[in-house]
């Protein structure tokens, strides 16, 4: 499976990222600059999480209007998987790629801490390494993941089997509205998600229940 990790300045996940692909695919990821003109031939498409630009005026909003991104969604547009974590899914949003928003978590405070997250639906690209129901482990670290949209929004989200990952046991770190930890748009190709499967990839790291999410895509790829 050949894949791309986009760098935007201020992004600091994109080593992990790449890490984990790597780990689970064999093939190291194409690392891809802001400001080059073209993402490669790829199955996949990877947005990092971290503090692009800063997060200034708002998370997501300077990356959306990189060089780079225009190409992102025209690939995605044609089909092309993309998966967003954490900074990566406010600028999903950002970009129209995903509905909704990423706000300030609810607390007003930094979270950094493992969370357990519910699969929603283990019918797509993405997770169908899990069953239906499973209960995973995964980190998170944000400040801004608390998961907003308006109720015809969530309404459609929910009908149309939309949400991906769901907060589970209690562990909602951020306020999100209905728990919601990740989305996937209609199309089925691009996922969204606040917390860090990259983290959760190999015995070191404690665990690896956050492998699934990559073992799918290869998987579907293959």
């Amino acid at each position: 499976m050949k894949s791309a990790v986009i760098v935007y300045p201020g992004i600091n996940r994109e080593r992990d990222l790449a890490r984990a692909l790597e780990l689970v695919t064999g093939t190291a990821p194409y690392m891809v600059w802001h400001d080059d003109a073209e993402i490669p031939d790829v199955d996949l498409i990877a947005v990092p999480g971290g503090f692009s630009y800063g997060d200034y005026l708002r998370c997501g909003a300077i990356a959306g209007q990189a060089r780079i991104t225009a190409d992102l969604k025209k690939k995605a547009a044609k089909g092309v998987r993309v998966f967003g974590v954490c900074n990566g899914f406010q600028i999903l949003t950002e970009i129209g790629l995903l509905p909704g928003a990423l706000l300030r978590n609810a607390h007003l405070k930094f979270v950094c801490k493992e969370v357990k997250l519910e699969v929603v639906n283990s019918r797509t690209a993405f997770t169908n390494a899990y069953a239906q129901g499973q209960i995973i482990r995964c980190p998170v670290a944000h400040h801004d993941g608390n998961y907003f949209a308006d109720e015809g929004t969530i309404r459609k989200l929910e009908d149309e089997h939309r949400v991906v990952f769901r907060y589970a046991q209690g562990t909602n770190p951020n306020g999100s509205i209905n728990d919601i930890a990740g989305i996937i748009n209609e199309k089925g190709n691009v996922l969204g998600m606040m917390p860090h499967p990259e983290n959760l990839v190999e015995p070191l790291h404690g665990g690896l229940d956050g492998r699934g999410i990559f073992e799918s895509l290869l998987e579907t790829v293959a």
